[in-house]
C-alpha cells in the first residue's frame, strides 16, 4: 500500500465523513477511484474506431431494442400457451 496526500475541499470531506465516517474515507475513495478508472477505460475502448458491434450485423434490432424485447416476450408467451 502507498500513501497519497490529496487536497479536498472541506465540505467534500465532511460529506464523505457523513456517509462513511472518518475511518471509512480511504476505502470509500479507493472504491470510487477503481470505479472511475474502469469507467474511463471503458470509454476509451468504446471511442476507438470499430469498437462495439455494428447495427447492420443485428437485423433483429432494426425496429429498436424495445421492439425486439417485446417480440421475445410475445414469443415466450406463445410457447408457454402451447405447453
Amino acid at each position: 500500500m502507498n500513501r497519497a496526500a490529496i487536497i479536498l475541499p472541506d465540505e467534500l470531506v465532511q460529506e464523505i465523513d457523513d456517509l462513511v465516517g472518518e475511518d471509512g474515507r480511504s476505502a470509500f475513495l479507493t472504491e470510487l477511484a477503481r470505479r472511475e478508472i474502469q469507467r474511463l477505460r471503458l470509454m476509451q475502448l468504446l471511442s476507438r474506431p470499430g469498437a462495439g458491434w455494428k447495427l447492420e450485423e443485428h437485423p433483429e434490432l432494426h425496429q429498436g431494442a424495445a421492439a425486439w424485447v417485446s417480440n421475445l416476450r410475445a414469443d415466450d408467451e406463445r410457447v408457454d400457451q402451447d405447453h
